[in-house]
């Protein structure tokens, strides 16, 4: 499916194993597994309305191996909104969006502040003796990097749909807004290399149908 200028691109980073496919699967198929697959990249899409018109919601979930920069530069220069996730039991997971969100902040410049980011801490369902990062540390980190701060858990469903609406409706040039009622039509693609173009970044306000 070729990739068009009106879509609306997210883009999920994190370290391995933190739930990044969890969460994405969760919110596009309402579904959720056990085992841990890692990720090369792959990209899900699903149909919305943008000021009435289609347009279409690209979410691409990203690898947590620090293999590919060349495709973590490029998902970063073409996307529109950002997801950066930790695991609550890891705060190793946390301190790896560091990088990431340094390189962020080099390749969007002066168009960061317009630039929707969520910070969620994913697996809020584990038990206390083991969480590492506790919710009011995850907040200090998002306030400390000027981003909105979510808990989540893919597990459970709990602030899954939450998080890409807020995320949505951080969008300052887009009227964007999710009402998931499951007519959407999903697509997944594996993406192997880090081809592509650019596309132009047309502002047009998106909802979910």
């Amino acid at each position: 499916m070729p990739e068009q200028s009106n879509d609306y691109r997210v883009v999920v980073f994190g370290a391995g194993g933190v739930g990044k496919s969890s969460l994405v699967l969760r919110f596009v198929k309402g579904t959720f597994r056990e085992s841990y697959i890692p990720t090369i990249e792959d990209t899900y899409r699903q149909v919305i309305s943008s000021n009435k018109t289609i347009c279409t919601l690209q979410i691409t979930d990203t690898t947590g191996s620090h293999q590919f920069p060349a495709m973590q530069r490029l998902s970063i220069s073409k996307g529109h909104a950002f997801i950066l996730v930790y695991s609550v039991s890891s705060r190793q997971s946390l301190e790896e969006l560091k990088p990431i969100w340094q390189t962020i902040k080099e390749i969007k410049g002066a168009e960061l502040p317009n630039i929707p980011v969520m910070l969620a801490g994913n697996k809020c369902d584990e038990s206390p003796e083991i969480r590492e990062v506790s919710a009011a540390e995850g907040q200090a980190q998002a306030q400390a990097w000027g981003v909105s701060f979510m808990e989540t858990s893919a597990k459970t469903n709990h602030n899954v749909t939450q998080l890409f609406q807020e995320l949505l409706n951080m969008e300052k040039n887009r009227n964007v807004s999710l009402q998931v009622d499951g007519k959407g039509k999903k697509k997944k693609e594996k993406v192997v290399k880090d081809g592509g173009e650019a596309s132009a970044s047309g502002r047009e306000k998106c909802l979910v149908m």
